[in-house]
């Protein structure tokens, strides 16, 4: 099934000790896989986790992730007083107050407003309990965002699939054309040559010598067999269930040389408006393969 690379996702989970966690992700364009995950410093750790679980879904685009995370009813940790530090402040100030002989009246508000007298011990994380809370609603926000990437990979697919009939009947007109050109050529050669010399008796091995000449540079031939192969394989790509987005980059690339090429070996006026029409099919199918994983 074709996807895009445009998707997001949310979920939320919340357990009777008062943990909530919420998890957002969203993905767009991007040529590799670029993960950006944002989790609370304290759990970090769980990084690695969180990507691991990302790639075994998903394949190409920016994805960014944010993870958040509220321990409602939770302590945060334990409050630690330094006792011995705290003396040594009153003792020190006292000291430099008596040398200084100015008041030395000292709060205890303002010895705890020292550094280091009080401190708040963070409680040591248990990382495994938390990634099972984390894992269950992270599963589910990615499969929402696969789900509308899915949705709008079928849209992309019936496009894809409309225009690429649509280089098929261009391609048929140019092929249908091609006899034409060089007919037209031959005409050409004996109306000039009967325009500049009435009399003269025009030699017809020269003549299908010139026009054979013409033939070969102007034979389209392999450009239309490569032409056609190249859509043949872009839809075997909308078809399957790997990711073909790189691939069908490289196809649009090589139906734009081949449309070039016959540009540049038939004068035709109706095979360069062809060309014209079939290049702007290539542009606007590109446009949307610029968008699939």
């Amino acid at each position: 099934m074709l996807r895009s690379m445009t998707g997001y996702g949310r979920a939320q989970f919340a357990d009777e000790e008062g943990i909530k966690v919420t998890v957002e992700i969203k993905s767009v364009n991007h040529r590799f896989l670029e993960q950006v995950v944002k989790l609370p410093r304290k759990y970090s750790l769980l990084e690695e986790r969180v990507k691991e679980l990302i790639r075994a879904h998903l394949h190409r685009g920016r994805i960014d992730v944010w993870i958040g995370i509220e321990e409602l009813s939770k302590k945060c940790g334990t409050l630690k007083v330094d006792k011995d530090l705290a003396m040594d402040y009153y003792k020190s100030l006292k000291d430099l107050a008596e040398t200084l002989g100015i008041p030395h009246e000292i709060t205890i508000y303002e010895l705890s407003c020292l550094e280091g007298v009080v401190s708040l011990e963070e409680q040591e994380v248990d990382l495994e309990q938390v990634w099972q809370k984390i894992e269950g609603p992270l599963q589910e926000a990615i499969e929402q965002l696969v789900a509308m990437r899915e949705n709008e990979g079928e849209r992309l697919k019936e496009e894809l699939e409309n225009r690429a009939e649509i280089l098929y009947g261009i391609v048929a007109d140019i092929e249908a054309r091609a006899p034409l050109v060089v007919e037209a050529y031959k005409n050409r050669i004996n109306e000039r040559i009967s325009n500049l010399a009435e009399d003269v008796e025009i030699d017809p091995n020269r003549l299908a010598a010139e026009v054979a000449i013409y033939a070969e540079k102007s034979d389209i031939t392999e450009e239309v067999v490569r032409f056609r192969s190249h859509l043949s394989q872009l839809e075997e790509s909308i078809l399957s269930n790997e990711p073909v987005g790189r691939k069908m980059d490289f196809l649009m690339q090589e139906l734009h040389r081949e449309t070039n090429t016959i540009g540049s070996k038939s004068p035709d006026l109706t095979i360069s408006q062809k060309v014209v029409d079939a290049k702007s099919e290539i542009e606007k199918m590109r446009e949307q393969v610029q968008n699939v994983e």
